[in-house]
């Protein structure tokens, strides 16, 4: 059972190595960001909310997103273990993921910061936007989230330092190095795939 939070600005390649890792644990890869661009794509009411927002470059306000992951860690197939993708990115949201934890009597294993460049994500997300078409992923937006990034949700790495569980991960680089590397992060804190 492990329970991971993959953390790092936008672009570092938390989505792709997410899909990895939650098949190769064997745990379920719970991300906001595709929760939210399923219900916008969906057009229901939270979809056309949180439109707004990500097309400005923004974050979903917290009560929205709490209420979301809330919810889907409450699910059975997370029970087992799981990793976050875009939770928490505010303190508030820290706090909202404790208490759930605290709630379901288990906490979270590792904190695997992915750390990259930031002209070489501008880079690389303003590729990603041409190839799949995406309104979300343009230069200037792309430059505010990472500002949003830095102001909001680094502060979340002292936070989860302080308590012993970040590990860094450089997220430059082929896909299954990457990966490799966070597989070696794991094992040395005792998380395997038959964990």
């Amino acid at each position: 059972m492990i329970r991971l939070l993959l953390i790092g600005p936008p672009g570092a390649g938390k989505g792709t190595q997410a899909a990895l890792l939650a098949k190769r644990y064997s745990i379920p890869a719970i991300s906001t960001g595709d929760i939210f661009r399923e219900n916008v794509a969906n057009e229901t009411p939270l979809g056309i909310e949180a439109k707004g927002f990500m097309d400005r470059g923004e974050y979903v306000p917290d009560s929205l997103t709490n209420a979301l992951v809330r919810d889907r860690l409450s699910q059975p197939d997370a029970a087992a273990g799981f990793l976050l993708d875009g939770y928490p990115r505010t303190i508030d949201q820290v706090h909202e993921l404790d208490d759930v934890l605290h709630e379901n009597g288990t906490k979270l294993d590792v904190v695997v910061q992915l750390t990259a460049d930031s002209d070489e994500l501008v880079t690389r997300l303003s590729l990603r936007a041409s190839q799949q078409g995406r309104t979300d992923d343009t230069p200037d937006v792309i430059r505010k989230r990472q500002d949003v990034y830095e102001e909001q949700t680094a502060p979340l790495i002292d936070v989860y330092a302080a308590r012993g569980l970040v590990a860094m991960v450089d997220g430059l680089g082929a896909v299954d190095e990457v990966t490799a590397r966070i597989a070696e992060v794991l094992g040395a804190r005792g998380l395997s795939e038959d964990a």
